[in-house]
């Protein structure tokens, strides 16, 4: 399919999720930079499934898509609000984190205004074009196939709903994932007996909405996690400091092995449940208790699911295995929902340059400091992506906080300058330790070089205007 040269893009965003959009929304005050962001929604939307109308983020405000790199834009939170006639309001409030519901709707605002969002687009290939020196991107609209070329690719696809191996051949109208949990919590009405599997937010956002309708459903609730506890998220502030691009540089500087093991050990600061809806749940439950009565609810740490068997009429069999007691049991449930998490995702569009792109040995994208895939030696155009590098950069990969500056990163890498400077330091705590006993220094781009890895050759972009000058849930 030819491309004309008014679709030649610098940079095309492939998925509109609050990374991509922070991406847009910078990339609009770079003059001369060309890009363009697709998307088969037909509209932004941020996890619709779970968007409770009480649910806060678990950043602050300022974790919009643009205000931790530049205040000054126009696509700030406060814009939003002054855009809307809602400053003062909000002024009264004192809310340092606001709704779900309202940074969904500032996020519709902004992609609804940026010419460069292109929704009910999908993408459906991905081919490296040399003898152009870009890629070819090709999509599906209304008006049917078309193509765009793209000096630099950003992928920001989202991540994809885990189904753990025992539920997949299960896997129907009484079990499913928590993503779908809205939009099917109405065929759970005629259920008695409900499982949630699960202990990050998620579980516990949709376990506390099960909670509060079961006195007029009068249903057995069932809670179980493989996690130790029931446990709060890390919310210190030194403990946040986990959540700054000096972390995620001590982070890279680790072997891939150490990185592997970090993760998962590290769940309090990304996979555990706020303060605020533990507390909730606990005083409905003691509220419930009042009177000599007791709550019918099971909750249930150390817990792991091994089979799942379908009992027809009489509901679902699950095999557990209490960790720490090395016990087998089972239970009986009618329904489970599976806050179970979530993973990157390796799209099917990318198949047609699947062999340019070097794999680490779990299939997984190898990410530089600027959050660009390494990509075989013919290929000059980049390929970025963002919360796709969890393995690489750390526990702040899906941080809302950290979008706004990752984003930056990536604009600074495409157009070979600082186009947004960055701060050189972010954290009182200095992690890591080296021969003088100061920590890394940062590069010009925000994020320092790793002591053992050579950073990538940087190609010219002879293309870029010169006028090009200086001028984003927590998603956990």
């Amino acid at each position: 399919m030819t491309v004309a040269a008014e679709q030649t893009y610098d940079l095309v965003g492939i998925g509109i999720g609050p990374f991509n959009l922070a991406l847009a929304a910078l990339a609009d005050r770079v003059p001369g930079l060309r890009t363009a962001f697709f998307d088969a929604k037909p509209e932004f939307s941020w996890h619709p499934g779970l968007m409770f109308p009480d649910a806060r983020l678990q950043v602050p405000f300022l974790a919009d898509l643009v205000t931790m790199v530049d205040p000054t834009s126009p696509w700030s939170f406060l814009n939003y609000l002054r855009a809307h006639d809602r400053l003062f309001p909000f002024y009264f409030s004192e809310r340092f984190h606001v709704p779900r519901t309202e940074y969904n709707h500032y996020c519709g605002w902004v992609s609804r205004s940026l010419s460069s969002c292109h929704f009910g687009t999908r993408v459906t290939g991905v081919a490296w074009n040399a003898g152009a020196n870009a890629f070819q991107v090709t999509y599906l609209s209304d008006e049917g196939e078309q193509a765009v070329a793209a000096r630099h690719l950003v992928l920001g696809v989202g991540t994809r709903p885990v189904v753990p191996e025992p539920f997949q051949s299960v896997e129907g109208q009484r079990v499913f994932h928590a993503a779908d949990y809205l939009t099917r919590r109405a065929s759970l009405a005629p259920v008695s007996d409900i499982t949630v599997l699960g202990s990050g937010q998620t579980g516990a956002e949709v376990f506390l909405d099960l909670l509060r309708a079961q006195p007029e459903q009068g249903r057995r609730l069932r809670w179980l996690t493989r996690s130790p506890a029931f446990a709060p998220m890390e919310y210190s502030k030194l403990g946040l400091e986990h959540f700054t691009p000096d972390y995620t540089r001590y982070f890279r500087s680790l072997t891939g092995p150490v990185r592997d093991r970090l993760v998962p050990a590290q769940w309090q600061l990304y996979k555990a449940i706020s303060a605020d809806t533990i507390a909730e749940i606990h005083d409905l439950l003691y509220e419930r208790s009042v009177g000599g009565g007791w709550p019918d609810v099971h909750l249930m740490p150390g817990v792991a699911v091994t089979r799942a068997r379908d009992l027809g009429g009489a509901g679902l069999e699950l095999s557990c295995h209490q960790r720490e007691q090395q016990r087998e049991f089972s239970t009986r449930t009618d329904a489970v929902v599976l806050a179970t998490g979530f993973t990157a995702c390796r799209p099917d569009f990318l198949r047609p340059i699947e062999n340019l792109i070097e794999w680490d040995a779990a299939g997984r994208y190898q990410v530089d400091e600027h959050y660009r895939v390494i990509l075989a030696e013919q290929v000059v155009g980049r390929l970025h992506v963002q919360n796709a590098e969890l393995h690489t950069h750390g526990v702040g990969t899906p941080d809302l906080g950290l979008g706004a500056y990752r984003a930056a990163v990536i604009l600074n890498a495409v157009t070979e300058r600082s186009t947004y400077p960055l701060p050189r330091r972010t954290a009182f705590t200095t992690f890591g330790a080296h021969d003088d006993g100061a920590p890394t220094s940062p590069s010009s781009t925000g994020i320092a070089t790793p002591l053992t890895t050579a950073p990538l050759p940087v190609t010219t972009t002879p293309h870029l205007a010169t006028e090009v000058a200086h001028e984003h849930a927590r998603t956990r």
